[in-house]
């Protein structure tokens, strides 16, 4: 862990701050598997665990990072497996239930019982995963634009199909992945040159192809399913917290989970869409602090 000042200009840089654990065969695959996190801060206040979705990485929370840190807390924002910078061989399963089983391992691996969970997207399954199976690895639980039913993005289910996406050239996933990017951005200026090349290189090249093709087909609304009837069995502290605009997890989801949950307080986001983190940074950063310090 670092306490240097975190100055992140480029995607590349955010990926040489990464670190990597060697997680051993039968924690989070049946083989070994490197997993790449960033892993900052001092854990004054706690440890803050950001997990991200499909198909973006770590480097989705560059801009909540620093402040958090900055606030005093410890900040861990792995790439889960097959995404990012993670391990992607074609070789393991990257269902929600691997995800929360590697995220166990690194935790363990760490040394950490329990943090603060936030997550976003498809993070937000393995969020729920962890709070409801392992209750005592969750400290308070953040949820914001996630997959939580059986809402799932068609371009995202598309991708799993290989027989019609691996034949096709990576310049059209990128293109496609492009389009994704600004439909989920209310606000249009957000939508950098840097942000966009940094959540779409580790795709942009036919193992980073075949990589999110798997990651896709692992996307199975049963997992999520499985966990309605017992959100009501969450006893983490939870903030349900949601972009208004998105065009993917609607609102009526996040207010579902909010009423599902015992105690948890549902905060929408006006004008931010599916990729908070990025649409919103300090507006979502704020709400985290200030629901950590209620």
């Amino acid at each position: 862990m670092s306490t240097d000042q975190i100055t992140w200009s480029t995607w590349q840089e955010f990926r040489s701050a990464q670190q990597e654990a060697v997680l051993a065969a039968g924690t989070a695959a049946h083989i070994p598997v490197t997993i790449r996190y960033i892993d900052r801060g001092e854990a004054k206040l706690g440890t803050v665990l950001l997990m991200h979705g499909i198909p973006t990485w770590g480097y989705l929370y560059h801009a909540v990072i620093p402040p958090l840190v900055q606030a005093g807390y410890r900040v861990l924002a792995p790439d889960f497996l097959g995404h990012g910078w993670s391990d992607r061989r074609d070789r393991f399963d990257r269902s929600f239930q691997d995800q929360a089983r590697m995220i166990l391992a690194l935790l363990s691996s760490l040394g950490l019982e329990r943090v603060d969970v936030v997550g976003h997207d498809t993070g937000g399954a393995v969020a729920l995963i962890l709070a409801i199976e392992h209750p005592a690895v969750v400290n308070r639980l953040v949820i914001t634009n996630a997959v939580c039913y059986d809402r799932f993005d068609d371009d995202m289910l598309d991708f799993g199909h290989p027989l019609r996406w691996k034949p096709r050239p990576v310049a059209e996933l990128v293109a496609a992945l492009e389009e994704s990017l600004a439909a989920g951005l209310s606000n249009q200026s957000q939508l950098t040159a840097e942000f966009r090349a940094g959540i779409i290189a580790p795709w942009a090249s036919e193992e980073g192809k075949l990589s999110l093709l798997r990651n896709a087909a692992a996307l199975n609304a049963n997992q999520t399913m499985a966990l309605v009837d017992r959100h009501g069995t969450i006893t983490a502290r939870t903030l349900i917290l949601w972009g208004m605009d998105d065009p993917w997890q609607r609102l009526e989801d996040g207010r579902q989970l909010a009423s599902e949950i015992p105690g948890a307080i549902f905060q929408p986001l006006e004008q931010a869409s599916h990729w908070v983190q990025q649409d919103a940074p300090e507006r979502f950063t704020q709400a985290l602090l200030d629901f950590f310090a209620g």
